[in-house]
Parts: C-alpha cells; structure tokens; sequence
C-alpha cells in the first residue's frame, strides 16, 4: 500500500480542525496535534496520527474532556500532585511543567504526579522543552500491560517509557525509549501498513512468537535487553504509580481503547541549578561525536540527534502518512464540513 504524502502544515491543519470539531478550544487543539505532527516528523509514527481517530473517539463518548487543565495540588513548594481529569495529554502535561519549572528553576529540583491524564505520546517532547529553558528533565510514564516478563509469556509490564533531556547547544541530549522493544503504536503502524514485524519483537496470545502485528496486538512486546530491560520497565512502572496513585499493571486502561478513563499514571522531575556550564555539556557531546568512528561513512551521535535531523528533513520534504489511516481522516473531515454545511 502506496503512504500519502503530505507537508506539516497541511496535516497539522487537518488535525486542529477535527480537534476543535470535537469541542477542544483551539489554543489546546493546536498544542495536541503540534505533538502529534512532531512525532511524524521526527520518524515516530507509532506516536503520531494514528493516535487521532482514537482521541476523536474517546472525545465524544466522555472518556477524554476537551477542556480540562487539570487540578493542580501543591503537596509541598516542589511537589505538586495533578488530577488530570481525563484532559488531553499534552495539555495537562505542558500546564503541569509550566507550573514546576519556575520552582525548580528557584529551589534547584521540582516534581510533578499526574494522573487521570490522556495519551502524552511522544515523552522527549516535553523533555526537550524543558532542556530548552535551561533544566534538565526526566519524565516517565505507565502503560497498559504489554509487555512480557523476561522468562515469561503474558502481558504484565507497562511498556514504560522514559525520556530525559539535558540542556545542551545546538540542541539538547534527548533521550527518548520504551523500555520495551517496540512501543504498542509501532505494532498498530505495522498493522495498518500491512508490514510485519521483526523477529523476536513480540509474542502472539497464546505466548508463541510472531511477526504478524494483528496478532501481536493481542499477545505481548519483548522486554529490550533482556532480563535488565524488563527489570528497568517493571521498575519505572512501580516507581512512577508508587509516585502518583495510578493503578498497577494489569488494571492499567484508557490509552490504546476508547471505552475506558484513563488510568496510568505521569511523573516528571525538573532540575536545576547545573554545576557545569551548558558550553561545557555541549563540548562534551561534541567531543563523543567526533570520536573514532566504528563505520567512516557513519557518524558517531548522541540520543536526539537523528530525530533532530528527521525533523528538518520534514520541515522541507514533508512527511508520509499511512494511505489508510490519511483516508480515515480525511472522510472524517469531510463529515465536519457536510455537519458545517448543514
């Protein structure tokens, strides 16, 4: 199946329109779908439109709210707890680390637990962001059961994901990863695509190995690296609902259906106040860059560099979009504007 071509803006556009159709006030529709576009742009598809039709979905019947913010609760001057209220994952989020910074910019370190909070998507955006105006940032956050337990065959773990940022010219280290193998969203990509899945990525239900994504999404992901890469999952998992009050495990939901509030649970450390300069981070990672290489025609690069350059590659040729998933949201455009017409 041959993708969609498309620029950024046309799609961005085509996001915030459904988004606003939906009942989210433009300011928060734009702030959405810039999250989801960057994730396309930057190679990372599992993370970007195809997570729209689903949100649409969960906006209209309840589970996820246009508007909300967040309720936000100061436990102590650099722990705030947020009651997401089943808002929009990027809106909660950004409002939250909006909230933090100032005092980890004050007081050198502040925490924010959120839960009751949509899909973030892609972590190291928000990562980024903040390495952006000075701090360093690790955020975390849960997922449903997905992944298998090293030596085991079943659902149990989250898969995860961590990302952290360090300020950084020209750019910022970002380092963004599930701990998993793949993330779900790639299996549901490789699905609507029709293009199977690598061996060793995933389990089917009844705990056999596969590489057909249909029957991935029903079974499980391989922990990455083994037995350290489930322990490091099951860690953050248990760390970050620990943190916030999120449910466990197995009772995770409300980010990969449209039946369900969601659930899991968000956790983002902001630190300031560095011992070295940001000249001097930079220069190291300049330093690991220019060092000897294992392929000449390869450069050596650090976490953020590649989807750096995928990004600017974007902003000029533009992004491809799975030809399914384009005429899924181009019909339900077409819908708002015969709805608009009447």
């Amino acid at each position: 199946m041959v993708d969609v071509h498309t620029d950024l803006l046309t799609a961005q556009a085509l996001a915030e329109r459904l988004l606003i159709t939906a009942g989210v006030p433009a300011p928060a529709a734009a702030e959405q779908a810039e999250l989801l576009i960057v994730a396309e742009a930057k190679g990372l598809p599992s993370h970007g439109l195809l997570r729209l039709p689903r949100l649409l979905r969960r906006l209209a019947n309840g589970t996820a709210s246009p508007t909300s913010t967040g309720r936000h609760e100061w436990q102590s001057p650099c722990d705030l707890s947020v009651d997401g209220e089943q808002g929009l994952g990027p809106v909660v989020a950004l409002r939250a680390l909006d909230a933090i910074a100032p005092r980890a910019e004050q007081f050198g370190v502040a925490v924010c637990a959120i839960t009751n909070n949509n899909h973030l998507g892609m972590l190291g955006y928000y990562a980024a962001r903040m390495a952006d105006r000075g701090l360093a940032c690790f955020g975390m956050t849960t997922s449903e059961a997905l992944v298998h337990p090293w030596g085991g065959t079943e659902a149990m773990v989250g898969t995860n994901p961590l990302a952290l940022a360090v300020p950084a010219r020209p750019a910022p280290l970002v380092l963004d990863m599930a701990t998993s193998k793949i993330s779900m969203g790639k299996v549901h990509d490789h699905a609507i695509r029709g293009v199977p899945l690598e061996p060793g990525w995933a389990l089917d239900a009844e705990g056999n190995e596969t590489v057909d994504p249909v029957a991935a999404k029903a079974g499980s992901i391989a922990p990455f690296g083994g037995a350290k890469g489930y322990g490091l999952g099951l860690g953050l998992g248990a760390m970050v609902t620990f943190l916030t009050g999120a449910a466990y495990g197995t009772d995770v939901g409300g980010t990969l259906d449209d039946i369900r509030p969601s659930n899991k649970g968000d956790l983002f450390i902001l630190l300031g106040g560095g011992r070295h300069s940001v000249a001097e981070a930079s220069e190291y990672l300049d330093q690991v860059r220019r060092s000897r290489r294992a392929d000449p025609d390869t450069p050596v690069a650090v976490p953020g560099d590649g989807a750096r350059v995928r990004h600017q590659n974007s902003i000029a040729q533009g992004i491809e979009i799975a030809d399914s998933l384009w005429r899924e949201l181009i019909a339900l455009d077409t819908a708002r504007e015969a709805v608009l017409a009447d």
